[in-house]
């Protein structure tokens, strides 16, 4: 797909690309927690869940799902961060592309629907002015039966670069592109829904509660 807009991310320059790189391979090299968004994204999977990682960056989401046996699709546009995803964590399945262009072609013989879709790590706020709404319409139609989205972004006190986004605004957004708000907390490990950052599990709005066994989707 040609003559998608800028994201707010790409505007932002190589510098802005450059510091969240050295940020987050820093914190992973000294041994530092990094894997709080995984955590909760594993409990929101069944086992070998199918997993798509969108705006994946340097891939320590996704590389930390791999580790717990999921079947991860990462997705990142900014070739910088790509090329360290690939460097660092070699086992994940990075594919280069603005999540607006991904499809069935791109996709190849990967999975074409997912049981999660992880959209962390203030993904949302940076992408292209007026294409939100776009985005979650694409997610929503990658997920799975009983398929779920993770969301999760800054409020206040966020990048400098990125957009403002209250939650009656993504709320609007969310409910135009054919999902539903399930669960909304204040952190990756579930505190209270607060001012500061936003955590957002998300379904489609005509999906029905799955057939469970053990307390997980049961898939054809």
């Amino acid at each position: 797909m040609t003559g998608l807009p800028p994201t707010r991310w790409a505007l932002a320059g190589p510098d802005r690309t450059a510091g969240f790189g050295r940020k987050f391979a820093d914190l992973v090299a000294s041994g530092e927690d990094v894997d709080g968004e995984a955590r909760l994204a594993d409990t929101l999977l069944p086992r070998s869940g199918r997993v798509l990682d969108v705006g994946s960056g340097m891939g320590r989401v996704a590389a930390a799902l791999v580790s717990r046996g999921h079947q991860v699709v990462a997705v990142e546009p900014d070739p910088a961060l790509v090329a360290q995803s690939r460097r660092t964590f070699p086992e994940v399945d990075v594919i280069e592309a603005d999540a607006l262009a991904l499809d069935d072609d791109l996709l190849g013989e990967r999975a074409r629907v997912f049981d999660l879709v992880v959209c962390v790590g203030n993904v949302v706020v940076f992408l292209a002015e007026g294409t939100e709404r776009r985005l979650l319409t694409l997610l929503r139609d990658r997920l799975a039966p009983g398929g779920r989205v993770l969301v999760g972004f800054h409020l206040t006190g966020g990048p400098a670069d990125a957009r403002d986004y209250p939650p009656g605004e993504f709320v609007t957004d969310v409910e135009a592109a054919g999902l539903r708000v399930d669960q909304r907390f204040g952190s990756y490990e579930l505190h209270p829904a607060g001012d500061e950052y936003a955590v957002w599990v998300l379904s489609a709005a005509d999906a029905h509660a799955p057939t469970t066994e053990f307390g997980h989707p049961v898939r054809d």
